[in-house]
């Protein structure tokens, strides 16, 4: 039975500790962002797949948007095919990290 209580109450005092956010590391996240790059960083790039598409440039967004719409890609909340194959290869400290570089506003 003390185990049982000792248990909720461990359960209870780590929750907040668990529903922290990850903390992103930006210089992680330049390093992790080359891929985002290839299509966010350029001015007016538009892509052909799935149709044509007007790619918007990010630097600068805010990093809790990026991270939002990273995990929806993931998720499948968003349905860009390209955008949810690259976030499905994302860990969320990946995700936290190249939302933190973003969120810089300089390359």
């Amino acid at each position: 039975m003390k185990k049982t209580i000792l248990g909720f109450v461990l359960l209870i005092l780590a929750g907040p500790a668990l529903a922290r956010p990850l903390v992103g590391n930006a210089q992680a996240g330049k390093d992790k962002s080359s891929i985002c790059m290839g299509c966010h960083g350029i001015p007016d790039y538009r892509t052909a797949y799935p149709h044509v598409y007007h790619v918007p440039l990010i630097m600068g967004q805010q990093q809790a948007y990026i991270a939002k719409a990273l995990h929806e890609y993931k998720s499948g909340a968003r349905s860009h095919p390209s955008m949810r194959a690259v976030a499905g290869s994302l860990s969320d400290q990946d995700i936290a990290d190249i939302a933190a570089y973003f969120s810089r506003g300089s390359k």
